[in-house]
């Protein structure tokens, strides 16, 4: 037999209230039923708004998984499978075709380049020295012949080993008896610029260019130079180029003195590691900052090494320039730009870069992903640049305002569009604000003519140091990181003025120790040096 448990709720006896009682309990039920829903729908709001971080928390991770394994794993190219579907670069071609067609009749034909593209260069470079070999026919075999001749059948480029030479100096002396005493005179000597040194120009230009344009360590270099009969130690070559730095000093304000006498410049900087850095810890960034510019023709790129990454370092750098400024979006270019009302451009490498990093680490699906359409709209703009490459400035200027100002309205509107729809913290979201906040910036290239769409040029200067990098690591001490800038100051800056760097930075070390006047250093600047033999081969005295 079941029983009703002791516990169990009984039901009210509702049979003696009155209708305005029965209201009353309707109503009181009804407020605790509507309670009841207000908390049940609060729970349930706080279980959906929890599920909806939790996955996208999950998203955010397999996002980051996907670009570590990509950043590890796959290469490095910045190509994209679509990307040649999303513009037709020969349409731009015949409508800047169309512009130039436009041009008005005071624009000479001179300054708009022939369209035809350039051929490529057959045979060796007449920069090279060439030995004449002759192939003669023996007496018996041309015996009876009217005449003779010879015709060139083929080139070959040979290699000739490296090699050391011991120079000895003999130094002639005459004695001259007057009065009893003599008098002794000597021929005089060259001046070598570390004093009391053993290794020649031409070594310390060979150390060097080693180190810093190829990315040979010095230990390698002490091994390199023991195989061919004479052991230098790598503190040595080291001693030398820290001392170097204070020969070469002179030269490189000169440089700074003219690179900030133009009106455009552009600005990166990078990670160095310096083991001994008063108050800085071995394992902590120093920095290792580029400007790249100069009037025309006298094109310049100055390393600086500085320990810190704030603003005060450009400020530093570009005390007396004024004109326009070309960086990432770094804030610690804000300072300089504000002191010295310095106009101030972006660069769309960097901006391009952050969706490739977001189109690489989008999931594998066959649509392609809102990185992927803003990456078409980025194409298009260099897509515009390769086409107008060798147009002149006032040329270019023209195309970029009849094809890039639309071509960049469209892609602003169309950020703002979807940039909401994205969540925040994704790279594609991050990627899209950045270009937002930097759009001002970004857009200043089509200004004027002269100006890169990127910070290419201070990236390309920059790119050799970074390969050198991780061949010897970092440097031991600031002194040493000092020295390394000047060097690679000298090397890219040779290479900016189609100057071999080893036969610019040999032909400075020969004159620089008697350049005593302002004349005679400014003579030595790459854009004024008279190299012997040739300009791009290293070929020395």
């Amino acid at each position: 037999m079941k029983t009703t448990p002791d516990n169990a709720s009984k039901t009210p006896d509702l049979s003696g209230l009155s209708t305005a009682e029965m209201m009353a309990v309707i109503s009181n039920l009804k407020e605790q039923l509507a309670a009841k829903d207000d908390i049940l729908q609060s729970q349930l709001k706080e279980r959906d708004e929890t599920i909806e971080r939790r996955d996208n928390y999950i998203a955010l991770l397999e996002e980051l998984l996907r670009y570590k394994k990509i950043q590890q794993f796959a290469a490095s190219s910045e190509k994209q499978p679509n990307q040649i579907t999303l513009f037709d670069e020969a349409e731009l071609e015949v409508g800047i075709d169309e512009l130039r067609d436009e041009l008005p009749e005071d624009v000479e034909e001179a300054d708009a380049p022939p369209r035809s593209r350039k051929r490529r260069q057959r045979g060796f470079s007449d920069n090279l020295l060439r030995e004449r070999i002759e192939l003669t026919l023996s007496d018996e075999e041309k015996a009876g012949a009217s005449k003779t001749f010879f015709t060139k059948v083929k080139e070959e480029l040979e290699y000739i080993p490296a090699q050391l030479k011991v120079l000895e100096y003999w130094q002639e002396k005459a004695v001259f008896e007057q009065d009893g005493e003599e008098r002794i005179v000597a021929a005089p000597r060259s001046a070598h610029p570390l004093g009391k040194c053993i290794a020649t120009p031409s070594l310390l230009a060979y150390l060097i260019t080693s180190k810093y344009a190829d990315g040979l360590p010095l230990y390698r270099q002490e091994q390199m130079l023991k195989r061919l009969g004479h052991e230098v130690s790598r503190t040595s070559m080291a001693h030398w180029i820290i001392r170097l730095n204070d020969v070469f000093k002179p030269l490189i304000n000169l440089m700074r003195e003219a690179q900030n006498g133009s009106d455009y410049l552009q600005a990166d900087e990078t990670r160095i590691q310096v083991l001994k850095e008063d108050g800085k810890k071995a394992q902590s960034d120093k920095w290792m900052w580029v400007t790249r510019g100069g009037p025309p023709g006298k094109p310049s790129v100055l390393f600086e090494y500085d320990p810190s990454r704030g603003g005060k370092v450009p400020v530093r750098l570009l005390d007396d320039f004024q004109g326009i400024l070309q960086a990432d979006g770094y804030s610690g270019y804000g300072q300089v730009c504000r002191e010295n009302k310095l106009t101030r451009i972006g660069c769309w490498d960097h901006a391009r870069r952050k969706f490739v990093e977001a189109s690489r680490a989008a999931p594998a699906k066959g649509k392609p992903s809102k990185a992927d359409v803003a990456l078409g709209h980025i194409r298009k703009l260099y897509a515009v640049e390769k086409a107008a490459r060798d147009l002149s400035d006032a040329e270019r200027y023209r195309v970029r305002q009849e094809k890039s100002l639309p071509m960049l309205k469209t892609f602003k509107v169309w950020l703002e569009k979807h940039a909401p729809k994205v969540m925040k913290g994704m790279l594609t979201r991050k990627a899209m604000d950045y270009t937002l906040n930097q759009w001002d910036t970004l857009t200043g290239y089509c200004e004027r003519g002269d100006l890169q769409i990127s910070n290419v040029l201070a990236e390309n200067a920059i790119r050799p140091f970074a390969v050198g990098r991780k061949a010897w690591l970092f440097a031991d001490t600031s002194q040493g990181a000092n020295a390394s800038a000047t060097c690679y100051s000298l090397i890219e800056t040779a290479k900016a003025n189609n100057l071999e760097p080893s036969a610019y930075i040999h032909h400075v070390l020969k004159h620089i120790a008697e350049a005593d006047s302002l004349g005679k250093l400014e003579a030595l600047l790459p854009w004024n040096a008279e190299l012997p033999a040739s300009k791009k081969v290293a070929q020395y005295d």
